[in-house]
């Protein structure tokens, strides 16, 4: 039975998808009882993340293998049913194109560089048609980028991998993005990328068949201990800069989060009780750069991000990101990257990456 003619038959368990779905281990996990299978789709869109992809996919697997049985499946689509390159150069062969799915199983949208742009209109309509179907709807990196665009996410929490959510938040002013590595709100299940995709799993895992084996599953992807939903993308900001005084970390912080705002660095010395003198020695004793520089270094970042994942005109990137003027964001983004911005410019980064 080909891989097609197995997605048309998702309720029988033959002995093929136990060859396929079920490998040898010498690890193992007795789980008492009879247990339905739950099918997986994993809809592959252009330029997607591999890890977080893996990282969803093999728990799946893991599970089977330790159990001996065929407790999941999964089958990877593409809109035409052919390979897709994934955003490392490797390209992943898929068991079909868009295909029909049943009640209680989950579609996951895997997606990575222009994510917002990797779902076609006729991928989209297919998205809708499953959730309108009553499936579990999923996002792996920058999946949510498609399930925004189908209409899926409105008062919905969810995520997306941090590096694209200044892209996300610009194309989607009304849709709240959470932090954490991962989210399940009913029937959406979205996840930040990287290996946050085990942890989603697992707790899918755990709520089907309990902690042991969920446990179990973890361990032998070598992962530690399974987060929870509540665990944060990033780490704090002084955490990653080695920073100890806390008040400069409270500077960065609000530099991060205000940066489209008119900042000066007297109003954020004096909010946070310090002279300008103290502020820039801090900046210059801890970070090697001053208080101006750091700012607009974030700003240029994030109009990079905007630049690269949207459809913006550079003088809403640059009114977006704090610049004064389009010229202002021109020349930061000159000093910064060593070419200007512009849509050709931006062609070339969609087309290296």
């Amino acid at each position: 039975m080909s891989s097609s003619e197995r997605m048309q038959s998702p309720g029988r368990i033959c002995e093929a998808d136990h060859e396929r779905f079920v490998s040898k281990s010498a690890a193992t996990f007795a789980l008492e009882g009879m247990a339905a299978t739950r099918d997986f789709y994993f809809l592959m869109l252009p330029k997607m993340t591999m890890l977080a992809f893996s990282a969803a996919v093999e728990p799946l697997r893991i599970a089977n293998q330790l159990t001996g049985k065929c407790l999941y499946r999964w089958y990877l689509l593409s809109e035409d049913g052919s390979p897709v390159r994934c955003s490392n150069g490797v390209s992943i062969v898929v068991d079909g194109g868009l295909t029909e799915t049943k009640r209680g199983d989950t579609v996951f949208v895997c997606s990575g560089v222009d994510g917002y742009l990797a779902a076609s209109s006729r991928t989209l309509s297919w998205v809708r048609e499953q959730a309108r179907h009553g499936r579990t709807m999923g996002g792996v990196c920058t999946g949510a980028f498609t399930l925004a665009r189908a209409g899926l996410l409105a008062g919905k929490r969810f995520t997306l991998h941090w590096e694209n959510q200044p892209a996300f938040e610009e194309i989607f002013p009304d849709l709240s993005i959470a932090p954490q590595i991962y989210c399940r709100d009913e029937q959406i299940i979205t996840c930040g990328g990287g290996d946050a995709g085990v942890d989603l799993i697992v707790s899918l895992i755990e709520e089907q068949h309990g902690t042991g084996l969920a446990t179990k599953v973890a361990e032998m992807c070598l992962h530690g201990l399974p987060r929870s939903e509540d665990n944060k993308q990033r780490l704090s900001i002084a955490a990653e800069l080695g920073l100890r005084n806390p008040k400069l970390a409270a500077i960065l912080r609000d530099m991060r989060e205000r940066f489209a705002e008119p900042l000066s660095v007297e109003g954020l010395a004096a909010k946070h009780g310090m002279s300008r003198r103290q502020v820039e020695r801090q900046f210059h004793n801890a970070l090697k750069t001053s208080p101006a520089a750091k700012l607009r270094d974030i700003r240029v970042q994030q109009a990079h991000s905007l630049i690269a994942e949207t459809d913006m005109s550079l003088m809403e990137i640059a009114v977006a990101c704090g610049f004064s003027s389009q010229p202002a964001l021109r020349k930061a983004y000159r000093q910064r990257f060593g070419v200007a911005p512009s849509f050709k410019f931006r062609r070339a980064q969609r087309n290296s990456s």
